[in-house]
């Protein structure tokens, strides 16, 4: 199982929001790269980054950090939060991220996202952030009436091969996973990805159990409560997926 290290960027630091609340947010350091090649050392392959701005506004903040963790890492890294549009999908990939996670505009605006899911294929991830079953957009300041389940079939249907399922109300809780959720999910044609939650070892070693392609991990790493070095032993290999 795959495991992905966070770095959330809020306003050009890093930061872990509780349960998505923007107001409610620890910083944790100035200098993303430093954690970057932190996690790289610990043996991690891939990293998760988001921009909390451009999640919130639709425009990115953080493409100068962003571009300077790839340059400066061996990283595999996934960039999501405020892409809604082509020419911010090339200007990553371009880059060299290794893939784009389009989260609002897969449910805003289907079409697009079914052309962009042609056209890049396993470069696009998209992420699907759910809240008491629905799914949340602009960085989960809305709650929409779309059901995360069936909006999850409508992913396999237009070619989506791995989404990032967040549960919100777990996100930066500490308060481990839903086992139950991702069993379900499972069944589902699509590699997926679990966020939020994520706690303790046997969170992971549930996750592995039950098949799920990996897991992002963030605040416990953070906080302490957990040492990178023992989740990518028990996630075991890793690896890219095509």
């Amino acid at each position: 199982m795959n495991i992905y290290p966070a770095i959330d960027l809020l306003d050009q630091q890093v930061v872990r929001l509780y349960q998505g609340d923007y107001q409610k947010q620890s910083i944790f350091g100035l200098d993303p790269l430093s954690f970057a090649k932190s996690f790289e050392t610990a043996g991690a392959r891939f990293l998760h980054l988001v921009d909390l701005n451009g999640a919130k506004t639709g425009t990115g903040h953080h493409f100068n950090m962003i571009q300077g963790i790839v340059e400066n890492t061996s990283l595999a890294v996934e960039v999501g939060g405020g892409i809604r549009e082509e020419k911010t999908i090339a200007a990553y990939l371009d880059a060299g991220v290794r893939q784009v996670i389009l989260g609002t505009v897969a449910q805003r605006d289907p079409d697009f996202t079914k052309e962009m899911l042609k056209k890049y294929q396993e470069k696009i991830v998209i992420g699907v952030d759910v809240r008491e079953g629905k799914v949340a957009t602009e960085g989960w300041l809305n709650t929409t009436e779309t059901s995360a389940a069936v909006f999850c079939q409508y992913l396999a249907d237009w070619g989506c091969r791995r989404i990032i399922y967040t549960d919100i109300a777990k996100d930066g809780t500490g308060a481990g996973i839903d086992s139950k959720l991702y069993q379900e999910l499972d069944r589902l044609p699509l590699e997926i990805t679990a966020s939020g939650g994520v706690a303790t070892l046997q969170d992971i070693e549930e996750l592995k159990n039950i098949g799920i392609e990996g897991a992002i991990v963030g605040k416990a790493l953070y906080q302490n409560d957990l040492v990178l070095e023992d989740i990518l032993s028990i996630a075991g290999r890793q690896e890219e997926k095509r």
